[in-house]
């Protein structure tokens, strides 16, 4: 039953909304496996969006870093997203790159132990304006590193763009 989808583009291409589809073609009790960390109030505002997005076939787990520790064997999972999960990590290990890297794929490697439908929601931050600062062109580092990992585990990958998915694999 082991599959993963991988599913990327720029913000606000209609990735969510892709893979909350998706979820639902696949099953009638799909699990949201949020990694939101609530830095201000307009992004509070932004996850209550996407809570009422989806009604109650759906089970929510809010998860910032330990994604691994959730039991979701056989069930049918959306991890959205992991730019803000390598956030949370970035962030824990005290913005350093090599130790978030390290974090990020461990547990992402303990994550990947289960049995389940994993649709995994990302960004491409990449593809716009160099960073400025030296944590931003880190974490650019960090997020691409972890997309190849994720992308390259996947069964399937989709590219949005403007929200018009394109299957790349």
């Amino acid at each position: 039953m082991h599959k993963l989808i991988f599913i990327t583009g720029g913000e606000r291409s209609g990735k969510s909304s892709f893979a909350q589809q998706m979820a639902l073609s696949l099953s009638s009790n799909p699990v949201y496996l949020a990694t939101a960390k609530i830095w201000d109030n307009d992004f509070a505002n932004r996850v209550e969006r996407h809570k009422s997005e989806r009604n109650a076939q759906w089970t929510t787990i809010e998860e910032e870093i330990s994604i691994s520790q959730h039991n979701l064997q056989g069930k049918v999972v959306v991890l959205d997203c992991v730019t803000l999960w390598l956030t949370n990590i970035f962030a824990s290990q005290a913005y350093d790159c090599e130790k978030a890297i390290a974090k990020a794929q461990n547990e992402w490697q303990l994550f990947m132990k289960q049995d389940f439908t994993n649709i995994v929601v990302s960004n491409e931050i990449g593809m716009s304006l160099h960073a400025q600062t030296e944590s931003g062109r880190k974490f650019v580092e960090l997020q691409g590193i972890m997309n190849q990992t994720i992308a390259g585990m996947a069964q399937e990958s989709y590219l949005m763009i403007s929200g018009i998915s394109l299957k790349i694999k």
